[in-house]
């Protein structure tokens, strides 16, 4: 058997100061190397678990270690994305989403400040930690808003990521305390609308 291979932590697209003041150097320092950096090693512990347990032919407890694989993996994934759909205020991040993104999003909103509204609401009522999430149904051609508990639950399989909001309290506490709501309100201005813009586009061609 080769050995497996292991995630890594990917390294941030712009400065841990390019995001003031919306999310400041500490917080996003603290975010990326601890927080994102746990889900990395918790991934790769249970990797490492169940090949050990493969190559001694030992048993292992499905239920419990797959949970956690989820889990682990699942805030890898999503982590990764929003440091994606981050850009510094006026170096591309904030403002109106444009092209086809746009488009798909008055279609099935109305306007972009509808689904400003809506997504705003998913962030800000989420039940403990986790997730907003937009997301494309490619069958239907809708973009949709999804509440994430945790990093795993309450996400629709193959339905792909266009922008997430991370509202555990870690990914704010540092700067808004336990006020999520201004956390998410300042979230709009570093939006990097032109990634999930490329993302949707590539989407769209697929069959």
């Amino acid at each position: 058997m080769e050995p497996i291979k292991l995630y890594s932590l990917p390294k941030l697209p712009y400065e841990y100061t390019a995001l003031a003041p919306y999310i400041s150097e500490e917080q996003l320092k603290l975010h990326h190397l601890k927080h994102h950096q746990a889900y990395v090693t918790g991934a790769n512990a249970v990797l490492e678990k169940m090949d050990k347990a493969r190559k001694d032919n030992a048993d292992l407890d499905m239920k419990a270690i797959l949970k956690e694989l989820s889990f682990h993996m699942g805030g890898f994934r999503l982590h990764n994305r929003f440091w994606e759909n981050l850009a510094p205020s006026g170096k591309g991040g904030g403002g109106l989403p444009k092209g086809g993104i746009a488009k798909a999003i008055d279609d099935e909103f109305g306007t972009f400040e509808r689904f400003k509204k809506e997504f705003t609401q998913a962030a800000t009522s989420v039940e403990g930690s986790g997730w907003a999430m937009m997301t494309y149904c490619t069958k239907t051609g809708r973009p949709l808003i999804l509440q994430v508990e945790k990093h795993n639950v309450n996400i629709i399989p193959g339905f792909a990521i266009l922008l997430v909001l991370d509202v555990w309290e870690h990914a704010y506490y540092l700067d808004y305390k336990n006020d999520r709501a201004k956390f998410v309100e300042a979230f709009w201005n570093i939006v990097n609308w032109n990634m999930v813009s490329g993302r949707f586009d590539s989407l769209k061609k697929l069959p």
